[in-house]
């Protein structure tokens, strides 16, 4: 589908039919805008759908790209977001619509709105296909061990999440572990220093797959991760707190370290935002951390593809503060 101009768009959504057309539940996954360096008519609405913008040649600078644009790619990149979309399209119009709002609100509005849309995706046709889908996990033991350590030296307090077994996936245990964690430092005024990071291969391998799909009920979902929210807890303490991160950061592995004063990489780690092609959305933050640590656009591209970003791409971006070779 060749791109519309951004007059085409502006005309579309000035009437009821043409916005009530631009919508995921109309039909319309995605729209595709050419980015040509013509000036921006003024939008009044925004489809419910990710519009994303499509150069030719060299990117256009920030400044230079219309709020309503969710997420910039080169011509030769377009299939590598519209396909994604396609195959989740409620999932990625939530997404969109949820960084919009984010982008203009504080963080604890911003996740309080992300705990709501990420409950009511979980009960959603997407993600109920991906639990149906994916291939049987059989249950591993769990060793004898806390899934988080502490180590108080002086002023800091080190925290290490300790599941290395399965890749330090965000199991509710570790979820509970790293709260009473922080809830030491917060207490605390004489920690003066809060380094996070992970035993084992990798900092974290994301949401513990053996526990997705057994939230029953969106709306104690959500109650339950706004009174427990580690993300939450490290944004109370983020001056103090520095993340050193190595291996596969994914998911809840970059949604909650971004929230850090200064996060910290080896030249091994990568990044990855998988949730969208479950059905999902960033569940653990994400879309307030990340959001403000490389802007809507960036993160778009990130969640609905899924694309794996690298060290130098992370530091370049701002997802990371510096590498620890």
């Amino acid at each position: 589908m060749e791109p519309m101009t951004l007059q085409q768009l502006a005309v579309r959504l000035g009437s009821t039919q043409g916005y009530e057309s631009l919508s995921t539940a109309a039909g319309t996954t995605w729209v595709a805008v050419r980015l040509d360096g013509a000036p921006s008519p003024s939008f009044h609405a925004q489809p419910n759908c990710p519009v994303v913008g499509v150069f030719k040649g060299s990117p256009p600078a920030d400044d230079r790209i219309p709020s309503i644009i969710d997420v910039v790619v080169g011509a030769d990149e377009v299939a590598s977001v519209t396909d994604a979309v396609d195959r989740n399209p409620v999932a990625a119009a939530v997404l969109v619509r949820l960084l919009r709002h984010n982008e203009r609100v504080g963080n604890v509005d911003s996740g309080f709105a992300e705990s709501l849309a990420y409950s009511t995706l979980q009960h959603g046709s997407e993600f109920q296909a991906w639990l149906a889908n994916r291939p049987d996990r059989p249950p591993r033991a769990e060793p004898d061990a806390p899934a988080v350590l502490l180590e108080r030296r002086n002023g800091t307090l080190r925290i290490t999440l300790n599941r290395p077994h399965k890749r330090n996936a965000y199991s509710a245990s570790l979820r509970d572990g790293l709260c009473e964690a922080l809830d030491v430092a917060m207490a605390d005024a004489s920690i003066r220093r809060i380094v996070l990071d992970g035993a084992g291969a990798c900092f974290s391998a994301g949401g513990d797959l053996d526990e997705f799909g057994e939230a029953t009920d969106a709306g104690l979902a959500h109650a339950s991760r706004m009174a427990r929210n580690a993300g939450a807890m490290i944004d109370c303490l983020r001056d103090r707190v520095e993340a050193r991160l190595h291996g596969a950061c994914i998911g809840a592995g970059i949604e909650l370290p971004a929230f850090a004063e200064r996060v910290v990489a080896r030249p091994d780690a990568f990044f990855v935002l998988p949730e969208v092609g479950m059905g999902l959305i960033p569940g653990a933050g994400g879309t307030t951390s990340i959001l403000r640590r490389i802007g809507r656009r960036r993160l778009a591209f990130m969640a609905l593809t899924g694309t794996r970003i690298d060290v130098p791409t992370a530091l370049d971006w701002g997802l990371i503060d510096g590498v620890d070779a």
